[in-house]
């Protein structure tokens, strides 16, 4: 089973995600996709760590997400944009190429035995990036998180905390 959960920034995403995982499993996974870029995203994921109770077991995987994920378990990863991010950069920010990696992966996950709770944002309904690299990164995380929602059996909108079922 695949839960996607998409929104934009601080719309209740992780939260909602959290809630969800708790709900199907006692002991659930928290799959953290990010590198760690500065002292203030450190501060971000520190919050993030310390909005779970020791029910939550931490995983960490930039790239190789099916790799790592417990079969017959829940697990919310969190999230598909820093996620993305790693491929973009690593592929020296060839949209094409990042697709391609991310769909292979996104297919795996599919073959899990498994249920997960992906969380996307939606980052095309801001303001344009200035920069090329910016506008490239807005193209890859939409058609990402359109094949996202696609093989998922649920998916749900974010809006001020508030979930709108999709699918």
């Amino acid at each position: 089973m695949i839960y996607y959960i998409t929104g934009g920034e601080r719309s209740g995403k992780s939260s909602y995600a959290q809630k969800l995982a708790e709900e199907l499993a006692n002991n659930p996974y928290y799959l953290a996709t990010s590198r760690i870029w500065d002292k203030d995203f450190q501060k971000r994921v520190d919050r993030h760590v310390s909005d779970r109770d020791e029910r939550w077991t931490t995983l960490e995987e930039e790239k190789q997400l099916s790799k790592i994920i417990p079969e017959n378990s829940v697990v919310v990863i969190d999230c598909i944009t820093l996620w993305l991010t790693n491929f973009y950069v690593d592929t020296k920010y060839d949209v094409q190429k990042s697709l391609c990696l991310a769909k292979d992966e996104i297919h795996k996950l599919k073959k899990i035995n498994a249920t997960l709770i992906i969380i996307s944002n939606e980052i095309g309904m801001g303001i344009h990036s200035e920069h090329e690299s910016g506008r490239k990164f807005t193209e890859l995380q939409g058609w990402t998180n359109q094949e996202i929602a696609r093989i998922a059996d649920k998916a749900f909108f974010m809006v001020s905390g508030l979930p709108i079922q999709l699918k």
